[in-house]
């Protein structure tokens, strides 16, 4: 054995021997034993937001008197540190554990201590010198802040992850809507034809539902900016100043402006995390709505021959080991995986919601692994799906044009002239003998050439008259949102 590979560290429970490179200490040694099971380690946006919350912690007992001023600011470069990701690597433990999350609030405790010490040019270990409970966990306690952790985690993760990803979406959406504002396709219902529609009227409608899922992300978000920090174990504080909190979450706000303030409740605040239940349904919804694009997407590219063929995708790659020229929808599909993924992963966040019992929620670490992994899915989904797909999809116009031609729902607008009835026989018979609808009513002769073309006009079909046009709502751009948003870095 190499001499000195090891350092001895006491704490409450007796002996740890603890590598002597690291900057972990003897609670997290203790935790690395306890808990070999998923492999899965916290993502590195959830460690950034431990080092913030323990940064500004340490500010606000320096600013109250409560931590001496050189261990105090050692504590906050370590802590700084922490924040900027230089000590990722020293997060060693499994998401599954103590549901508190003690072990990683211990584990943040620890690096930092031995960093201030060594900052203060004492060893690794020295808690003489910095304690990690009495000095970096002062005025905290794990039940607030991992919780608090994960709110700040979500936000961070929200505000510059996923939304620019999404509005991205919703720009190339609206794009499309534009672009293929003249071009009429015969619509759909029940898989089966339906009265024409354009090709922007269908992407003004995809654009839409991102429009309105990114509305309930951001209020759902809202809820997330209330935290627990304050509360320490129970909710009432115990062990904290009075007024730590309220220096603490205005030292975070100052660093990152996330808009953070403290719990109404801090009973509600520990016990309950609704409002994380409440995010991850915003994020379920998102991912309903790009499921539903990606499949229509889909089927509208089928083909390319023998489908419905109406737009083409770009083509990223071949699509089969044995089928020469075929191309696959292959980032509808990667999509399609991602939000079943955040589907399954709402389910865990609902299940592990209701799972508190009295005055704490004891499943916030999986909650915490699952939310992040759901907003980074859908955050990486959209923006390959509007950089790589929807940005290069072009309009077939001439299948458009053929589809519509030949569809039976071109009998529609026959039954305000001739009635149900009479339009349904027209529509059978075009059926029967392979004949369009216009060609029918002619060989009838029950209408003029004139009349036929002016009823079956495919520009009145997508637009009636009686059709009021909404006002339009402009949406600021993302530059002109984190301008005004209380969120702006």
């Amino acid at each position: 054995m190499i001499k000195n590979e090891f350092r001895i560290e006491h704490d409450s429970m007796g002996v740890m021997r603890v590598p002597s490179a690291v900057y972990y200490g003897a609670h997290t040694a203790r935790a690395m034993d306890n808990f070999e099971i998923s492999g899965q380690r916290f993502p590195a946006i959830f460690i950034k937001a431990l080092g913030l919350i323990k940064w500004a912690a340490a500010e606000a007992n320096m600013q109250l008197s409560l931590l001496d001023k050189v261990k105090g600011n050692a504590i906050s470069k370590a802590a700084e540190e922490v924040f900027e990701g230089k000590w990722d690597d020293q997060f060693v433990l499994d998401i599954f554990q103590t549901g508190s999350g003690t072990a990683t609030n211990m584990n943040a405790n620890e690096v930092i201590a031995n960093r201030a010490c060594e900052l203060l040019g004492g060893k690794k270990g020295d808690k003489f010198l910095v304690h990690p409970n009495d000095d970096v966990n002062k005025g905290q306690s794990s039940n607030d802040v991992i919780p608090t952790a994960m709110h700040v985690s979500i936000i961070d993760a929200s505000l510059h992850l996923l939304l620019p990803s999404v509005r991205k979406l919703e720009f190339e959406l609206e794009s499309k809507s534009s672009e293929f504002a003249d071009v009429i396709k015969i619509g759909r219902t029940h898989l089966q034809d339906a009265t024409p529609i354009r090709l922007g009227q269908e992407f003004s409608g995809y654009k839409t539902m991102i429009s309105k899922s990114i509305e309930r992300v951001e209020q759902a978000l809202e809820g997330l900016c209330e935290i627990a920090l304050g509360g320490t174990a129970v909710g009432t504080g115990i062990n904290t100043h009075p007024k730590f909190a309220v220096s603490a979450i205005q030292k975070m706000n100052e660093h990152m402006n996330l808009g953070l303030r403290e719990a109404d409740d801090h009973f509600e605040a520990q016990s309950s995390k609704d409002a994380v239940v409440a995010y991850s349904g915003s994020l379920k919804g998102l991912a309903v709505s790009l499921i539903k694009i990606a499949n229509d997407i889909r089927w509208l590219a089928s083909g390319p021959k023998a489908g419905i063929g109406e737009i083409n995708l770009p083509e990223l790659q071949p699509g089969s080991s044995i089928m020469p020229g075929k191309i696959n929808p292959v980032i509808p599909e990667v999509v399609l995986q991602a939000a079943v993924q955040v589907i399954g992963n709402d389910v865990v966040i609902v299940t592990a919601g209701f799972s508190g019992n009295f005055e704490l929620n004891v499943m916030m670490p999986v909650m915490i692994r699952n939310i992040l992994d759901s907003l980074h899915l859908l955050a990486r989904s959209s923006e390959a799906f509007a950089s790589k797909c929807i940005s290069g999809i072009k309009a077939n116009r001439e299948k458009c044009g053929e589809n519509i031609e030949k569809s039976l729902a071109m009998a529609t607008p026959l039954a305000l002239r001739i009635g149900y009835d009479e339009a349904a026989k027209i529509a059978a018979e075009a059926h029967k003998t392979g004949k369009t609808i216009r060609e029918t009513i002619l060989d009838k002769g029950i209408l003029t050439a004139e009349d036929v073309t002016e009823i079956l006009k495919l520009e009145s079909m997508t637009a009636p008259k009686n059709l009021q046009a909404a006002p339009e709502v402009k949406r600021l751009s993302p530059d002109q949102y984190y301008s005004v948003d209380k969120h702006k870095k």
